[in-house]
């Protein structure tokens, strides 16, 4: 029997195999992991889209950071083998750029005179902009991706910003889109916390930028809010006021439990 188009298909499995959809184009996926493969050795790994950044002891001293390009196209920088000079500056340049953020966050402060400055009204170019309220949630939240976005490649647009602001607030794009985070860039590149790459429309932190916001978003968070958590009076909750018998069996034993937690030396 003659073997026709239909019998070879059906022989070499073609007809059994799934079709081929083009994926569609997503944005580059951030994510942090921690890994223990083995005694006494501890990976940290930094995941955006293509690009990995790895940090893993090497022996009992040595700690060793690594820059991992999986394709080479997310450096835009060209992917033949003549551009592997490219390849290797941009890794390179992108590592480093990983370490100035590590370092920046590590050991971060303020000046005074950036403390006193930053509620103040700034300039940048011939617009006048209004000064940085850090007891206002919307500019922790502007910090706090500052942060998070500064070890970016290529640095960050006002959209990523955004995106990453609505991923910590909770928030919906009406509420929080890439115009307000375009006027939230102004206002910091009005105070030099952060810059504009080149001509692009992409910019980054200055690292004495990126220690301040650092320092000041680990003394609110660690130590500020603590603070002031400890030295609130705790007042008892306001009675029912029709008060049900099972309220006053209640009332008993939380004055009860009470009793037992300062005997205990325990806070509640």
């Amino acid at each position: 029997m003659l073997l026709d188009l239909k019998t070879v298909k059906t022989i070499l499995g073609y007809t059994r195999r799934p079709k081929y959809r083009k994926r569609k184009k997503k944005s580059a996926e951030w994510e942090v992991a921690v890994e223990k493969p083995t005694y006494d050795l501890t990976i940290f790994k930094l995941h955006c889209g293509k690009l990995t950044l790895k940090i893993y002891t090497k022996g009992e001293r040595v700690l060793r950071i690594e820059a991992v390009v999986h394709n080479t196209e997310e450096l835009r920088c060209g992917r033949s083998l003549e551009r592997f000079p490219q390849i290797v500056t941009a890794a390179k340049a992108l590592l480093q750029r990983f370490m100035d953020a590590l370092s920046c966050i590590d050991q971060c402060f303020i000046a005074d005179d950036l403390l006193e400055q930053l509620p103040r009204p700034s300039r940048v170019g011939k617009t006048k902009v209004g000064g940085i309220d850090f007891n206002r949630p919307r500019m922790r939240w502007v910090a706090e991706a500052i942060i998070a976005l500064s070890a970016s490649p290529s640095g960050f647009t006002a959209s990523q910003l955004a995106s990453q602001v609505r991923e910590i607030s909770h928030h919906t794009e009406a509420e929080y889109g890439s115009r307000r985070a375009a006027y939230d860039l102004k206002k910091l590149r009005g105070k030099q916390v952060i810059r504009r790459v080149g001509k692009t429309r992409r910019y980054e932190p200055v690292p004495q930028g990126l220690k301040a916001i650092t320092a000041l978003v680990v003394l609110r968070n660690k130590a500020i809010k603590p603070l002031l958590a400890a030295a609130q009076e705790l007042r008892p909750p306001r009675q029912a006021q029709n008060p049900q018998p099972l309220d006053k069996h209640y009332e008993v034993l939380r004055a009860a439990m009470q009793g037992v937690f300062q005997e205990l030396g325990i806070a509640a």
